[in-house]
């Protein structure tokens, strides 16, 4: 359920935090003081679309947090979830589950199990009979859910090959010119003959061949310093040392280190010969050198940022030349595959269609029944199946839905678009939410004035809906119906005030003498001592 809902800058909406409880929640209040604002901020928590215009004036940035508690959620904490979304007039979001930041669609794909919104909208998704067969499937999910998913993921693939199939590069001189490119490119690439890392071991070729004459400079300087002065110092060192070595053996330790330098430089002495000759570069050497690296970044500006990419373009190319010079063959095996794929889809698609046939009798049976207690006595509902027999197949198999009614005695079936009351409307939607609710179980739910075009004994069939909905989840109505309000388990009244010129929402929880006052208001216009014994008789008929 929802334990806290806390609203800033919405609307009229300052700064308001509501505590909601387990039950029947209901909200009466002004016109305008900001009773749809709730049910919008509720739709924005859930991850629903959101306009700049809804922030309020001279601020930069709306929020909504709402506290949840869900007691068998991985997600809770102690039963406990904290979700909340920050939303700025330059269009940045920021949303939050415990704390932690996810994007909107994981915000709203985390709500869509936890919130279910109804309001007069929802009543045109009903009048639209594309999505009937989405209330069915939803209606028939415990044995649908898995043969439809492993369907779309046929889908999808079939959709995919067939987009395939019809990319066959055109006419003839299209696959032509199409061709002759892709050779092109190919043997470009081929006649370079590239080799990975190639291009660092050139560079690195390039950067001695630049600094050749530096770097022969000042070998030739370590070459003199080493071998016409260090070695030769040191030989006339030794020669003075071996003179002495017999008066004493710390000298002859001493003229064997010197030997032992002068061993080592005459060693480094040839090294920094060789290392001379490998400073030499001729121009043609760094010509080629230019020319191949010139060459390279062409290739890199055509066809990948690296040699790597370059050979993985190859790669594809000889691919594609392939695939064009045996088109027909893999025109076929594309066929193929989707022959293949037909076959198993029109195995998902009966199981759809038996698993739908035998749901909708109970879904038609289990509406018929709701529409009675809601005071359409002379109704009957009915599901349209029509099955596909020529293999056109749709996102959801060969079945076409449609939702039918007779509303009186002696009539024919007819569309419910073709209903022209809006409290049948929404009657009818009621029906299927409390059929479908016990299936979904989805703990919260939410109606927003959904009691357009109701009265009399409807409304109170109405009211009693609710309340046994109530009985199973915590239910969020905003209502201008005295019958509706008089089952509430907790009313809020809504109203605004005007603080230096500007105008805020107020929410309170009603006592049991101010929800009777209300009720009252509601269903006269005016608190009068006729309005208030009527609101008690109906108050007291609370459980009825």
């Amino acid at each position: 359920m929802i334990s806290n809902l806390h609203i800033k800058n919405i609307g009229i909406i300052d700064d308001i935090s509501i505590n909601f409880n387990q039950g029947f929640n209901v909200l009466t209040g002004e016109t305008g003081a900001g009773k749809t604002l709730i049910i919008d901020s509720l739709n924005i928590i859930a991850g629903g679309r959101f306009s700049k215009e809804m922030i309020r004036k001279d601020q930069n940035y709306s929020f909504v947090e709402a506290c949840l508690y869900l007691p068998e959620n991985e997600n809770s904490i102690d039963g406990n979830i904290i979700v909340s979304r920050e939303i700025y007039a330059n269009g940045r979001n920021m949303c939050k589950i415990n704390g932690r930041l996810v994007t909107v669609n994981e915000l709203k794909e985390f709500m869509k199990n936890v919130i279910d919104i109804h309001g007069q909208q929802d009543n045109q998704t009903l009048l639209d009979s594309n999505s009937h067969i989405n209330y069915l499937d939803n209606f028939a999910s415990k044995e649908i859910a898995v043969p439809k998913q492993e369907y779309i993921s046929l889908y999808n693939k079939y959709v995919e090959l067939n987009i395939e199939l019809k990319n066959n590069y055109g006419d003839d001189k299209e696959k032509q010119r199409k061709l002759d490119l892709l050779k092109y490119q190919l043997n470009e690439i081929k006649e370079a003959k590239l080799k990975p890392n190639e291009d660092d071991e050139l560079q690195e070729i390039r950067n001695k061949i630049l600094n050749s004459e530096k770097i022969s400079e000042n070998l030739n300087e370590v070459d003199v310093q080493i071998g016409e002065t260090a070695i030769d110092a040191i030989s006339l060192s030794i020669r003075a040392l071996e003179k002495i070595e017999n008066i004493d053996v710390k000298y002859t330790e001493k003229l064997n280190n010197l030997k032992s330098i002068y061993y080592d430089l005459q060693e480094l002495s040839r090294d920094i010969s060789i290392l001379k000759e490998d400073t030499y570069f001729d121009e043609e050497e760094r010509q080629e050198t230019e020319q191949r690296l010139d060459l390279i970044f062409s290739l890199k500006r055509k066809y990948g940022n690296s040699i790597e990419e370059i050979l993985c373009y190859e790669t594809q190319l000889e691919k594609e030349i392939e695939q064009i010079e045996n088109l027909e063959e893999y025109r076929e095996k594309i066929k193929k595959e989707i022959r293949s794929l037909e076959m198993k889809m029109l195995e998902k698609s009966n199981c759809m269609h038996n698993i739908r046939v035998k749901y909708s009798e109970i879904l038609s049976n289990e509406i018929d029944r709701q529409l009675q207690e809601l005071e359409m006595k002379n109704a009957k509902f009915s599901i349209k199946i029509e099955y596909n027999k020529e293999n056109q197949f749709n996102i959801n198999g060969l079945d076409k839905i449609e939702f039918l009614i007779t509303t009186n005695k002696g009539e024919e079936e007819k569309q419910l678009v073709k209903i022209a009351s809006g409290g049948e409307m929404s009657r009818i939607m009621l029906a299927i939410k409390n059929v479908l609710t016990d299936v979904d179980e989805v703990p919260i739910l939410i109606f927003d004035e959904i009691d357009t075009g109701i009265s009399g004994i409807a409304a109170n069939s109405v009211a009693n809906k609710m309340k046994q909905i109530a009985n199973k989840h915590q239910v969020l109505c905003v209502t201008h119906l005295a019958s509706i309000a008089a089952k509430g388990d907790y009313n809020y009244y809504i109203s605004k005030e005007v603080v230096q010129n500007q105008t805020r929402t107020q929410i309170k929880l009603l006592q049991e003498e101010e929800v009777v006052k209300e009720i009252a208001r509601i269903s006269s216009g005016e608190i009068t001592e006729l309005a208030v014994k009527h609101a008690r008789e109906l108050r007291n008929r609370k459980t009825a």
